[in-house]
């Protein structure tokens, strides 16, 4: 079997032509990628619910829009949360509840107590769901152009504005995705 170079804590940000509609104009942070398949978050799918509604605990902890985004088709009856700890949890003294993914960003164990992190955490979000792929699925839908593999940013995470996410990625690239930015919604009324 060919290795597999880890894209763990990239951006997966869907083509214009991507035509499945649980990823349409998704923005995907990877939390784990290997021989054995990957695992994301889409970060631009808010819901109407309230953090506070299913983890009161982490509601005062959860950035603006205070709400339980969707992460994906898979388990949407489990929670993930990811946060980003300025400094990235300095050298290997990462917080207690906290596991690094990339840089600063890392998953929260949401079964630990709120206030172990509170005071080290710099967002939070939280995830009902995720997206998964199995062994060469996602290498599969690479080579076909469903996505764009960008880097991600500690920002993504929280971002304030999650309905215009998948614009502002495309627009910082610094090659022709920035164009794809300015893609219609619906083609068809051009």
């Amino acid at each position: 079997m060919t290795e597999v170079s880890s894209l763990t804590g990239r951006l997966l940000v869907a083509t214009p032509a991507l035509a499945d509609p649980n990823f349409d104009r998704a923005v995907v942070l990877l939390l784990d990628h290997d021989e054995e398949g990957s695992l994301g978050v889409v970060l631009n799918r808010p819901t109407p619910v309230d953090v506070g509604d299913i983890l009161e605990g982490w509601a005062s902890l959860a950035g603006e829009p205070g709400v339980v985004f969707q992460g994906g088709p898979v388990s949407l009856d489990s929670a993930l949360g990811v946060a980003v700890i300025p400094g990235g949890g300095n050298g290997d003294r990462a917080p207690l509840g906290w596991r690094r993914v990339h840089g600063a960003i890392g998953l929260v164990d949401l079964e630990a107590p709120p206030e172990l992190l509170a005071s080290a955490l710099g967002s939070l979000r939280i995830f009902a769901g995720y997206a998964g792929w199995g062994p060469g699925q996602l290498e599969d839908e690479l080579s076909e152009g469903a996505w764009y593999v960008v880097e991600s940013e500690p920002g993504d995470v929280s971002s304030p504005a999650p309905e215009r996410l998948w614009r502002e990625v495309l627009r910082r690239q610094r090659n022709e995705l920035a164009m794809v930015a300015t893609y219609p919604d619906d083609p068809s009324l051009n």
